[in-house]
């Protein structure tokens, strides 16, 4: 597991500060009962954190080989805008729902088929949402080697994507994070182990 360097602890209490990462009692869309709850469509309300998401993707997606930034809709899509202007990286979307009118495109954007796309989203947990949208992409002639996320639950994802062949790379592991908060004492360690014991359950 890489270490953390001082921007990237920096950006994780940002995240911590802006609500993007909340401790307490909440329903996930599962029906699960989770004592931790990431919200990155926050981040919007926030810009410069917004710009310092950005950058930290960039430097992961520095060292990839790629044609196209391809944002999942619809948390990633601000995420994806923000590094494509960092960046100076290309965006497309694969569309959650196809219009009915006008160019009933799956994908929004400029690309040509044969081009490679690094899809973009903002965590990943189990990874089977992952595959609809790279499903498009395929379908549109996009090649998709890697995804690049901010957090990874570490919920089996990225074993999952390996075995669908994709590469999956994160600026942070949620444990990463909790142990970040516990050493700094930003957040109890009743709420840290709650989470902990949490991620080892599901």
């Amino acid at each position: 597991m890489k270490k953390l360097n001082s921007s990237t602890q920096s950006l994780a209490d940002g995240l911590l500060k802006a609500g993007c990462v909340k401790f307490g009692k909440f329903t996930l869309k599962s029906g699960q009962k989770s004592p931790i709850y990431i919200d990155l469509r926050r981040l919007v309300a926030f810009p410069e954190l917004l710009k310092d998401v950005a950058a930290a993707y960039a430097e992961i997606l520095n060292n990839l080989e790629f044609d196209q930034l391809a944002a999942l809709p619809y948390a990633a899509m601000p995420i994806g805008t923000a590094i494509s202007l960092h960046g100076g990286w290309p965006m497309i979307y694969p569309r959650k729902e196809v219009k009915g009118y006008g160019t009933k495109v799956e994908v929004e954007g400029v690309y040509d088929a044969g081009q490679r796309a690094v899809v973009i989203d903002d965590l990943i947990s189990s990874g089977g949402s992952k595959l609809e949208g790279i499903q498009k992409l395929n379908q549109a002639g996009l090649e998709v080697k890697d995804i690049v996320v901010l957090i990874d639950r570490q919920s089996a994802g990225v074993d999952f994507m390996g075995e669908h062949g994709y590469s999956l790379h994160s600026v942070f592991t949620l444990p990463q994070m909790l142990d970040l908060w516990e050493q700094s004492e930003k957040v109890g360690k009743e709420k840290i182990d709650a989470a902990r014991e949490f991620l080892l359950r599901s």
